[in-house]
């Protein structure tokens, strides 16, 4: 026998059964296990160029990075970890660079130019002995690699008076390992490192473990809305968000009238009381956004966060982008960047490399037959 009023519940009763059968069904997508590290090891084996030796070890500690971190073992998160690794390095821990001496020759000279020290006294401070028992100059003219040329500058610092007053505590070399990482971005991504430090994160940039784990965490370590890996490379190679904000710069020249560098960079850190140039734009805006300046400075600067999507900022200069292109607009372009590098010998961009990394991630999907589940 039907009960009284039944029929006028009915829609909510299903609609609260749906929502129970979807919230089940998505804690079970939560809760499936994670694949065995052994399962993973072998993926990724599978995946690596033919021509990588010692394939156990890059994969032991590919791993162990995405364990650590907690980020998915896909096989596209895994392929774009060996595209950005055969781009950077084609899988040399130390990678050599053609003209290390050189470079840093350059270096030491342009320094020595700058505190106004006579070359002289330069030469002679390289003609001393070095902890080798070579002298300083011998180690650089014979220096092939980033980590050679880290431990030269780290000896001359500590031994050499002359040294520190070049070079106080900075190093020059700025990046290291097989996915050629930021020291700095190291050094500051250091709480949850899985191994024993061995001398300082430098040190461990420059080795297989230390470079693979920074590495990754700065190409997967950070949440995105992208719809393509190709994104995640031009931000492995320009910053965090560099191409979701060079699109938020590429809209807010449309409506601005403003011609702007879409570098990703939405505010300006240098010293003194000068505006980023984008900043000025957002400003140039007023009578539309009836923002604060404050406001506008302060929503900018979440700029290498993905919560900057959901400021006002973000959301009404792309409405008033997208209704003016009569379309929506992309919400993520490759930046507009010109690398620039002693090591780099030949004009390239940002976009350049993403575009390069994306056909080894494509060929390396092509290498798998399945994926981790």
């Amino acid at each position: 026998m039907p009960v009284k009023g039944f029929h006028r519940h009915l829609p909510a009763l299903v609609s609260l059964i749906l929502l129970t059968v979807l919230a089940g069904c998505s804690t079970q997508r939560n809760q499936a296990p994670a694949p065995e590290p052994a399962v993973v090891r072998s993926e990724i084996v599978r995946l690596l160029p033919a021509s990588v030796a010692d394939r156990q070890g890059w994969a032991q500690d590919i791993q162990t990075a995405f364990e650590a971190q907690k980020i998915d073992p896909s096989v596209e998160n895994l392929c774009s970890v060996v595209a950005v690794t055969e781009q950077e390095s084609n899988f040399q821990v130390d990678p050599a660079v053609p003209g290390m001496g050189k470079i840093a020759q350059d270096e030491i000279d342009r320094r020595a130019s700058k505190a106004h020290i006579p070359n002289l006294l330069v030469r002679s401070a390289l003609d001393i002995r070095s902890s080798t028992g070579k002298t300083y100059s011998e180690r650089l003219s014979a220096a092939r690699t980033e980590k050679d040329l880290s431990a030269i500058f780290d000896d001359f610092i500590g031994m050499v008076p002359l040294g520190r007053t070049l070079f106080g505590n900075f190093n020059p070399v700025h990046t290291a390992g097989p996915m050629q990482v930021s020291i700095e971005f190291a050094e500051r991504q250091a709480r949850g490192y899985p191994y024993p430090v061995e001398g300082s994160i430098r040190h461990e940039v420059f080795s297989r473990r230390g470079g693979l784990y920074f590495g990754i965490t700065h190409l997967l370590g950070y949440p995105v809305s992208y719809d393509k890996p190709l994104y995640r490379f031009a931000d492995f190679n320009a910053g965090w968000y560099a191409s979701r904000n060079a699109a938020f710069q590429s809209a807010l020249a449309r409506v601005s009238g403003k011609r702007l560098a879409l570098d990703g960079d939405l505010i300006s850190y240098g010293f003194g009381p000068a505006l980023g140039q984008t900043e000025l734009a957002v400003r140039s805006l007023y009578p539309r956004l009836d923002m604060r300046n404050t406001t506008i400075r302060s929503q900018l600067e979440k700029g290498e966060t993905l919560a900057f999507e959901d400021t006002e900022l973000y959301q009404r200069v792309f409405d008033m982008a997208d209704q003016a292109a009569g379309k929506p607009l992309p919400k993520a372009i490759l930046p507009g960047i010109v690398l620039e590098s002693p090591k780099i010998t030949r004009k390239l961009t940002t976009a350049w490399f993403a575009q390069r990394v994306e056909e080894r991630r494509v060929r390396c999907m092509a290498r798998a037959s399945g994926s981790l589940k």
